[in-house]
């Protein structure tokens, strides 16, 4: 797991955006995995909807979280950034979620400034603590870490409520306290977002959600509004569901998979994704571990 921050750290200071798909479970971390992205996204919501069949408020604890980074980095080799709401808390567990994405294997960890029980950013309501309370944060967290090269992602969701100006203004206040990635959720336009691009030295992330409030945008067009990294978050999760909806109707309504409007992946490669041949490989050289 050693280098994944560094190697993370090097692709944004680079100069073509870092595309970063959503992963929620083992499935799509393998798959995304084995196709050469050059980071992961673990996205909360995905994280609540699979492993709780639960809406993204809150409800996902530090132990959901963590034990899913950890069981992710150990089974994929792609710099991972993770979702950490608002840190589980105050300071102190701030602190503490940390210590433990970093030692479980993620590379960045994300932090908002939401209140408590937060909801998903591209949903209306939404409340932020009060500046200096988020700062502090950051600073814990950088203070935390064991080293320089896990990254600290800062997310505002001041947009809706409280306006742009209010959200810029926080980002500069999160870069301040050392921030190493900036993430203001949520404008609603281009020109918001070119302002986001233009105002800051730090990387700044755009989050790719389509329905959402943010435009989504092409890959040359976030590089010129000058955008470091795209988070596409419920790109496998939704993408998932309808195929599993499909399927399940199908075979609901003709009692067969046959003629099915689903697209299989075909199973000897999902085999291999999953890693049969480690097995094979196992069992020809040991025989078969009954």
């Amino acid at each position: 797991m050693a280098g994944r921050g560094e190697a993370l750290r090097a692709s944004l200071a680079g100069p073509d955006l870092v595309v970063a798909p959503g992963i929620f479970d083992l499935i799509s971390a393998r798959m995304a995995d084995s196709l050469g992205f050059d980071a992961l996204y673990m996205t909360g919501y995905g994280v609540a909807a699979s492993l709780l069949g639960m809406p993204d408020a809150g409800y996902a604890t530090y132990s959901d979280m963590v034990g899913r980074v950890a069981q992710v980095a150990e089974r994929t080799t792609t710099p991972l950034i993770a979702d950490a709401d608002t840190g589980f808390g105050g300071a102190l567990n701030v602190a503490q979620a940390v210590r433990g994405y970093e030692r479980a294997g993620a590379a960045a960890i994300q932090i908002e400034d939401q209140e408590f029980p937060k909801k998903c950013g591209h949903t209306l309501g939404r409340k932020v603590v009060p500046l200096e309370d988020m700062v502090t944060k950051i600073r814990v967290a950088a203070d935390a870490r064991e080293s320089e090269d896990f990254l600290i992602v800062a997310r505002t969701d001041a947009r809706t409520t409280y306006g742009p100006d209010e959200a810029l203004r926080r980002g500069e206040a999160f870069a301040e306290a050392g921030a190493d990635v900036l993430f203001i959720e949520s404008p609603e336009s281009e020109a918001e977002m070119a302002e986001i691009g233009r105002r800051f030295d730090a990387p700044v992330l755009a989050n790719m959600v389509p329905d959402g409030r943010t435009p989504v945008l092409s890959r040359a067009r976030l590089e010129e509004l000058g955008y470091a990294i795209a988070i596409y978050p419920s790109s496998g999760f939704v993408a998932a569901a309808k195929a599993l909806h499909d399927s399940y109707a199908h075979l609901l309504a003709t009692g067969s998979t046959l003629d099915t409007p689903v697209a299989f992946y075909p199973f000897a490669e999902m085999n291999k994704l999953m890693g049969f041949e480690e097995v094979w490989a196992f069992d020809e050289k040991y025989g078969e571990a009954g």
